[in-house]
């Protein structure tokens, strides 16, 4: 699917990150904004018939889809 610049930024701080309110210090964001920008990029997954319902489908999937390599990991 065609993320937002700023669902790349979330999801790939997400990745890095032990919390969403680790997440939602780090980018200036609230808990529930990064919670709905989670949400709506696992929508989005779904609804190419590509779900990535845990964690680590969601890096398999921005691996996949370029938006992270496994080299910066």
């Amino acid at each position: 699917p065609k993320l937002s610049v700023r669902e790349i930024e979330v999801l790939l701080a997400w990745l890095r990150s032990d919390s969403k309110s680790e997440v939602a210090e780090t980018l200036g964001l609230r808990v529930c904004t990064v919670n709905t920008h989670i949400t709506r990029i696992r929508t989005k997954y779904s609804d190419i018939g590509r779900p990535a319902p845990t964690k680590a489908a969601l890096f398999a999937r921005a691996v996949q889809d370029g938006y992270t390599t496994l080299d910066e990991w």
